[in-house]
């Protein structure tokens, strides 16, 4: 196969890359939502809100998280104690059923793509949400304990977390674009077969 004939090939993957993409989403939203469901998950986005202008007035002390800190697969029954106090478990269970909602609304994309097109945009604006975490989250660069390397532009493993739902956004816009679309078609269809009957009922009488 020439190399003309394989950018051709690839030419025409737009749709399959469109459905590949919405599947994407919708298995990231529903996993990732339903594991705030588990401590461990809420344990760990505890920096993210707490440090969130927006965010943070869900937790009832969001100051003292740092000497809370759990790490994953270690059980510290006083932290455990203190986030249940700090409403973090809550919070969570809250966050997840938001996110698994918008995972659902990209499912119904072959039939109601209208609610496809409004679920992605609200992926679009938690996207980029989430990516403000870099700017109000400390814990998101290296933090100064003696490498040259630290704060800006080095990312920690939790900024290296965040700055992947540059990807996300981008790909909410590619589905929310298709799902609009896809509803146009619908609605034009929709109205050409409403003007097409009243005609044949005439031509009948």
């Amino acid at each position: 196969m020439g190399m003309l004939k394989l950018f051709e090939l690839a030419a025409r993957m737009d749709k399959l890359g469109v459905s590949v993409t919405r599947a994407g989403l919708i298995i990231v939203l529903l996993w990732i939502g339903g594991l705030k469901a588990f401590r461990y998950e809420a344990d760990g986005i505890v920096p993210f809100v707490a440090n969130s202008p927006t965010m943070s007035f869900f937790y009832a002390d969001p100051g003292n998280y740092k000497a809370h800190k759990n790490t994953e697969g270690v059980l510290v029954p006083e932290n455990r104690s203190w986030h249940e106090a700090n409403r973090t478990y809550e919070f969570a269970y809250g966050l997840g059923t938001v996110i698994v909602i918008y995972g659902l609304l990209l499912c119904l994309h072959p039939w109601l793509p209208q609610a496809a097109a409004i679920g992605s945009f609200l992926v679009f604006t938690m996207s980029f949400v989430t990516l403000s975490f870099l700017i109000t989250t400390p814990e998101c660069w290296v933090p100064a304990l003696g490498d040259a390397q630290h704060g800006f532009p080095y990312l920690s493993g939790a900024g290296r977390l965040v700055i992947k739902d540059a990807i996300m956004m981008g790909a909410a816009l590619v589905t929310m674009a298709d799902s609009a679309k896809a509803y146009l078609r619908k609605r034009s269809s929709s109205a050409s077969q409403s003007k097409v009957a009243p005609k044949n009922q005439q031509n009948g009488d």
